[in-house]
């Protein structure tokens, strides 16, 4: 079987362990494959994805192998499949644009970016990379904020005629425009902003389901954050953060019984710490009211390596739009980027996104309608239903 070739747009934190899992997954069996949501998706196993191109601003990444190149400094992730063979792929120039963050350059201590002195591409440019590298799946690894620059990769995409994975929460799949140009153009997309696979996100979409299910009243809740990564670093530019706080926001509301009043929800990234590397902890709290408006309340700490969490997922996005190649789907995959994605055009519940994914995986062609009925008009989460 022919391997998926995907070209992917940062190499950080998060590239590391998607292509250390590439490889630690290749000399495994269904039987052994602890951590993964589904072994096999159509006919392809993780192993069956090949990097064959790659994009990066940072000097100590910029001209060396994209398997060498995932382990220089500012990675910090856990190294869990060290013994990477050569990739035959050097990582390539890519626009800067707005992808690095005005204070990145010049926080010294940590070298946290060195930017290099190559040319910089035009559009051009990065097509044709695509194009000769065969790529069928662009990849996007951008820092938070990199608004402008997903944007021109979203561009490149297209006139390469490549699928694309956004993982980060520029709304490209959920803007109508890029969604019907995807569409147009008979290529599949799927975002935006990935869903960890059990992360601070997915948690708190579980709680507060959960209390929609059980009849508890939720009043106000708060998600604060710190990671010692990049991504945490680049966020301290508050600027850089709106979409990034509308994805997350906006993934909790979907679920809840009916919205919150802006004053009873705060979810986002909180600070940097650096000892804490690639590890992310997430202060959660939910208050509510149960039978008898009798307060309750609930305070949670979740610790996870920040990077490895999404890996695991974006092996599956990545297949799954794969499968919508092979089949001569254009457009947003709605289960999938639902189920793998904060900010997808159409939200439903996990359990729904999950039944919609397994269908389309499956074969079928399940998408989602959202009714504007009168109560969504009032403010409370709209009704979904599945078609």
């Amino acid at each position: 079987m022919k391997p998926i070739r995907v070209a992917i747009v940062g190499v950080g934190n998060c590239a590391s362990s998607l292509i250390q899992g590439i490889q630690y997954y290749r000399g495994r069996s269904a039987a052994d494959a602890v951590g993964l949501m589904h072994w096999r998706i159509g006919e392809y196993a993780p192993g069956d994805i090949q990097v064959v191109a790659a994009f990066d601003i940072d000097a100590r990444k910029v001209g060396r192998d994209v398997n060498e190149a995932v382990f220089a400094p500012p990675n910090c992730t856990t190294v869990f499949c060290e013994d990477l063979p050569p990739a035959g792929v050097t990582v390539a120039m890519g626009r800067v644009l707005d992808g690095c963050a005005d204070h990145m350059e010049d926080y010294a201590p940590h070298q946290t970016f060195v930017r290099a002195n190559e040319r910089e591409p035009d559009k051009a440019a990065v097509v044709r990379a695509l194009t000769a590298a065969g790529t069928e799946v662009l990849l996007n690894y951008l820092p938070v904020g990199s608004e402008v620059a997903t944007r021109f990769y979203a561009e490149c995409a297209l006139d390469a005629g490549v699928a694309m994975v956004n993982c980060m929460p520029v709304f490209i799949a959920s803007d109508p425009a890029w969604e019907a140009r995807f569409k147009a153009a008979g290529l599949p997309i799927i975002g935006d902003d990935i869903k960890a696979q059990l992360g601070a996100t997915i948690t708190h979409r579980m709680l507060t389901d959960l209390f929609r299910k059980r009849g508890v009243k939720l009043d106000r809740t708060y998600q604060l954050n710190t990671g010692g990564n990049t991504d945490f670093l680049n966020m301290l530019n508050r600027s850089r953060l709106k979409s990034k706080k509308t994805s997350k926001t906006e993934a909790v509301q979907s679920v809840a019984e009916a919205r919150l009043d802006d004053d009873n929800i705060h979810i986002g990234p909180s600070d940097y710490v650096p000892w804490q590397k690639d590890n992310k902890v997430c202060f959660l709290r939910m208050e509510g009211r149960m039978f008898g408006d009798v307060p309750m309340n609930l305070e949670l700490r979740l610790s996870v390596e920040d990077s490895p969490n999404s890996a695991g997922v974006a092996i599956d996005m990545v297949r799954c739009a794969k499968l919508a190649l092979e089949r001569g789907i254009g457009g947003v995959l709605d289960g999938p980027a639902a189920y793998f994605c904060k900010h997808p055009p159409r939200q439903v519940t996990d359990d729904e996104a999950h039944q919609l994914t397994e269908a389309f995986i499956a074969g079928g062609s399940l998408s989602v309608a959202v009714d504007a009925e009168p109560e969504a008009q009032n403010g409370s989460a709209p009704h979904r239903q599945t078609v």
